[in-house]
C-alpha cells in the first residue's frame, strides 16, 4: 500500500456518487472472481487525464469539507460507520466476488475493522489535532506563546492493494477525511468494487461531491498518484516476511493455533501474517504435529457457500499463485519437505494453492527469506532463543513479528529485541485491530504509519505559531543597535542560563 499526500496534489478520487470519470472508449478493465475464473463486471481504466481532473475537482471541494470542522465531519464518519453496519451483507458480498476470500475472512477483517475506524476517528481526530501549546527554554521567547497546530494538505491520494480492498484502502483513506482532506482512492484494479460500493456509502451520508472520488485503473492511473517525481510526502505499507518465535517454554497448542490461523488466514495473502516460524528445539516435534494436524484439517474451496463451509479459499491474483509455487519447489529441491500440501489447485476454474506446512528449511530458501504472501508456513528448527532472534532479523524486511513463551517479562525482553514495527507476545497481527497503536514498517517493510496520533498527523502539515503579546518591550536586548554594554550583558546572561552545572 502506498499512500501519497500533498496539499496542491493533483490527484484525487474520483467519485463521490459512486460514479468515476469517463475514460478512453472501450478502456475497461474486467474484474474476475477469483474462486471461479468468472468474469463479474468491467471498470473504467482511466488515463492521467481523467486523474487530474478528478484532482482539481477534490482541490475544489475540499475547504468546502475542511468548514465541516471536527464535529460536522464526525457525524458524517459516524453515518458511515452505521451504513457499513446496515449494509455489511452487500459489503461482504462485494469483498468475496472479486477476492475470492472467505466469508469470515471478510467479516472479521473487512466489516469489524470498517465500523471500527469510522467510530474511532470520528472521535479521535479532535483529539490528535489539537493545538499543543509548546514550552521552551530559550531565553529569546519567554513570556511569548507558542503553538503547535495542524492543517490539512488538501488533497490526498490513496493507492490501494488487492488483498484487503476495505481495511488496507479505507484504513487511509478515513483519517484523511477525518483531517479534512478531500481523498482520491485508486484501489487495486483486481479488486475495485468494494471501493465504489463504499463511494456510494459516502455519498448517501452526506460526504460533498468531489470530497472523495474513486479512479480505477491500471498502472498509469496509479503513476499519475506517484509521489517520488514531485517531492509529495509519502507514507509506505510495504512487504513482510514476519518472523513467529517459539520457545521451549511455550503454551504449545495457543501457539499452534495462532501459528495456523494466521499464516493461512486469507489464504496467507496479509501482510503481517506468519510466514516462518523458528521453534526451539526441545518442543519442535510436538509444535510441528499440531500445526500438521490442524492445517490438514482446513477445508478449501469456493467461498460461495456462505459461512461456515471453508476456512481457506482462493488467491486473489493469479501471479501470486505462480510465485507461492516457485517458493514451494525451491524449497522441496534444497530438501525441505512438505507435510501438507505443497501444490497448486485449480478448483470450479479458480485460483487456489494448496495450505503447507514445510520442514527442513533454512535460509538459503526463497520460502525463509523473500515474501511469499499465501498460504504456507516453513517451521526451521533451532537450538535456543538467540538462533531464533538471529534468525528473524536475518531479513530485509521488518513489518511484525511475534514470540510465544508462558514467561510473559521473557517473551517481552525478547520482542523487544525484534527488528519488527510491530511486535506481539503470545499473539500475532491482532495488534493492527487496537488503532490507538501505530502499525509501520521498519527496514525494507515500508516509512510512515497507520494507525494511532502519527496515523492522521501524516495528513496534516505542522504550522508553528508563536505571538509576542501586545505590551511587550519595544526593543528587546539582542535588537540593533548593538552596544558595548548589551553585548556583555547577553553573554553573561547566555553564561548563566547554559554555563552551569556538571558535565562529568
Amino acid at each position: 500500500m502506498a499512500t501519497v499526500e500533498e496539499h496542491a496534489l493533483e490527484i484525487h478520487n474520483g467519485a463521490a456518487n459512486g460514479a468515476a470519470v469517463a475514460a478512453p472508449a472501450g478502456a475497461e478493465i474486467p474484474v474476475e472472481n477469483p474462486a471461479t475464473g468468472e468474469i463479474v463486471t468491467t471498470v473504467p481504466d482511466l488515463d492521467a487525464a481523467a486523474v487530474a481532473e478528478l484532482a482539481k475537482r477534490g482541490r475544489l471541494a475540499q475547504p468546502t469539507w475542511e468548514a465541516y470542522g471536527f464535529e460536522g465531519r464526525g457525524r458524517v464518519l459516524r453515518r458511515m460507520q452505521k451504513w457499513v453496519m446496515d449494509n455489511s451483507e452487500r459489503i461482504i458480498d462485494t469483498i468475496v466476488s472479486e477476492t475470492g476470500k472467505t466469508y469470515e475472512d471478510a467479516q472479521l477483517a473487512e466489516i469489524s475493522y470498517g465500523g471500527a475506524a469510522f467510530g474511532f476517528w470520528a472521535k479521535h481526530a479532535e483529539k490528535y489535532l489539537a493545538d499543543e501549546r509548546v514550552h521552551s527554554s530559550s531565553l529569546l521567547v519567554k513570556g511569548k506563546k507558542l503553538i503547535l497546530r495542524y492543517r490539512p494538505l488538501g488533497l490526498i491520494g490513496v493507492i490501494g492493494p488487492w488483498n484487503y480492498p476495505l481495511v488496507n484502502s479505507f484504513g487511509d483513506c478515513i483519517p484523511a477525511l477525518a483531517a479534512g482532506n478531500s481523498v482520491i482512492l485508486k484501489p487495486s484494479e483486481i479488486t475495485p468494487l468494494t471501493s465504489m460500493l463504499l463511494a456510494e456509502g459516502f455519498a448517501e451520508c452526506g460526504v460533498p461531491a468531489d470530497v472523495f472520488q474513486v479512479a480505477t485503473g491500471r498502472g498509469d492511473t496509479g503513476r499519475a498518484l506517484a509521489a517520488a517525481e514531485r517531492l509529495i510526502p509519502c507514507s509506505l505499507e510495504l512487504g513482510g516476511k514476519d518472523p513467529m518465535i517459539v520457545l521451549a517454554d511455550a503454551d504449545l497448542e495457543r501457539a499452534a493455533n495462532v501459528a495456523t490461523y494466521y499464516s493461512m488466514q486469507n489464504s496467507g495473502q496479509t501482510c503481517i501474517s506468519i510466514e516462518r516460524a523458528y521453534v526451539e528445539a526441545p518442543v519442535y516435534d510436538e509444535f510441528v504435529a499440531k500445526v500438521t494436524d490442524k492445517v490438514r484439517a482446513l477445508r478449501q474451496g469456493r467461498p460461495g457457500g456462505g459461512p461456515g463451509t471453508v476456512e481457506v479459499g482462493a488467491m486473489t491474483f493469479p501471479p501470486q499463485v505462480d510465485l507461492v509455487e516457485d517458493h514451494v519447489n525451491d524449497a522441496v529441491a534444497k530438501g525441505a519437505r512438505a507435510l501438507t500440501g505443497g501444490h497448486r489447485g485449480e478448483q470450479n476454474g479458480g485460483h487456489y494453492f494448496e495450505p503447507t506446512v514445510l520442514v527442513d528449511v533454512d535460509h538459503s530458501m526463497k520460502i525463509m527469506t523473500e515474501e511469499t504472501f499465501g498460504p504456507t508456513l516453513p517451521i526451521m528448527k533451532v537450538r535456543d532463543a538467540e538462533e531464533a532472534l538471529r534468525l528473524a532479523n536475518d531479513s530485509e524486511y521488518g513489518l511484525a513479528g511475534s514470540v510465544f513463551s508462558k514467561d510473559t517479562d521473557k517473551g517481552e525482553k525478547l520482542a523487544r529485541r525484534v527488528e519488527a514495527g510491530a511486535v506481539c507476545v503470545n499473539d500475532a497481527i491482532i495488534n493492527f485491530a487496537a488503532i490507538e497503536l501505530p502499525m509501520g514498517g521498519v527496514k525494507a517493510s515500508g516509512l510512515g504509519s497507520r494507525h494511532g496520533a502519527g496515523g492522521i498527523r501524516k495528513y496534516c502539515n505542522q504550522q508553528a505559531l508563536l505571538v509576542t503579546p501586545r505590551l511587550a518591550l519595544k526593543r528587546e536586548l539582542h535588537f540593533f543597535p548593538y552596544t558595548r554594554g548589551g553585548t556583555k550583558r547577553l553573554g553573561k546572561a547566555l553564561k548563566l542560563l547554559y554555563g552551569r552545572g556538571k558535565r562529568d
